[in-house]
């Protein structure tokens, strides 16, 4: 036990505890916008399965031509790919006001498949990609070295909140989620807003998946949101729709995440309950928030 203590005050922990945050709260903050906005989104994981994807995908393509600059392009995809399929849950959602849930969890249904066909079009497997020759760069000091994403994620919890609270932006963004009639009487264009806040959300979890596949690893590689969607999901809960408690959460649950990984070489804990522990305590934190927090009109088709 002691042992495990010395390992949780080293800087390796700590490194594998900020990468473990990091996709948690960039996907976290994309899905405030949304559902601030009045739209579920539960295609999160869906959308940095293909963020990841499309980032690793043109990185490598682009390498031979671009070198050193291929991984910022594919940070751009992978962002841009992620909005792109969130606007078709937004068009699916808001234009034609089908079930939002049914709607994004068709999108992570396609994110389990659709990978695999592209990967054997392109390079005869189905599993992964080819790892790219130059992923984004490393900032930082020692094994304190992250990529671009890390310093941004930070930067993007100061963004939100600002936007939220201290724009017009926010305040209509809000309002849409909230009482949407009241909105619309206001001259506020609710369609719009919701549209808004579901595409930021794909930006977001686009750049959570560019992450995993070209800021932490040099390849995509099958299933490799490890249902990190869901769980940033689950931080917005548990967060309460609000910046800083979803920052608070996805620390918390990026901590358990971490301890999973460095508990998983010890034999204190069966490894698949080791394997579990963040799950498990995600549903636990779900039992006791609750929904009290929620904008009134989320999941609420706009009939105005």
């Amino acid at each position: 036990m002691d042992g495990l203590f010395v390992q949780l005050l080293t800087t390796a922990f700590l490194a594998t505890f900020i990468r473990s945050v990091v996709p948690l709260l960039l996907t976290a903050l994309g899905g405030l916008f949304s559902e601030r906005s009045g739209v579920v989104n539960i295609a999160l994981d869906g959308l940095i399965i293909f963020g990841a994807l499309a980032g690793a995908i043109v990185t490598y393509t682009l390498d031979p031509t671009l070198g050193a600059l291929a991984p910022w392009v594919g940070w751009l995809a992978g962002a841009v790919v992620g909005g792109l399929i969130a606007w078709v849950h937004a068009v699916i959602s808001i234009k034609y006001r089908a079930d939002q849930v049914i709607s994004g969890t068709a999108i992570n249904l396609l994110a389990t498949g659709v990978p695999s066909v592209i990967l054997t079009a392109l390079y005869g497997t189905s599993t992964e990609s080819p790892k790219v020759p130059h992923a984004l760069p490393l900032w930082g000091i020692g094994e304190l070295r992250f990529s671009p994403p890390v310093y941004f994620a930070v930067l993007a919890v100061a963004v939100t909140w600002y936007v939220l609270y201290r724009t017009p932006y926010g305040l209509r963004l809000r309002a849409t989620g909230e009482h949407p009639g009241a909105a619309a009487s206001m001259g506020v264009n609710v369609r719009r807003m919701r549209y808004s806040g579901v595409i930021l959300s794909g930006l977001l979890a686009g750049t959570a998946g560019v992450f995993l596949s070209i800021g932490n690893l040099d390849s995509y590689v099958r299933n490799i949101s490890a249902g990190l969607g869901f769980i940033s999901l689950a931080a917005l809960i548990f967060g309460q729709w609000k910046p800083l408690g979803v920052l608070g959460a996805t620390v918390l649950f990026g901590f358990l995440q971490a301890l999973a990984i460095s508990l998983g070489g010890t034999d204190l804990l069966p490894p698949t309950l080791v394997s579990a522990l963040p799950y498990l305590i995600t549903i636990i934190a779900l039992i006791f928030t609750g929904r009290s927090a929620a904008p009134r009109a989320l999941g609420k088709p706009f009939e105005g």
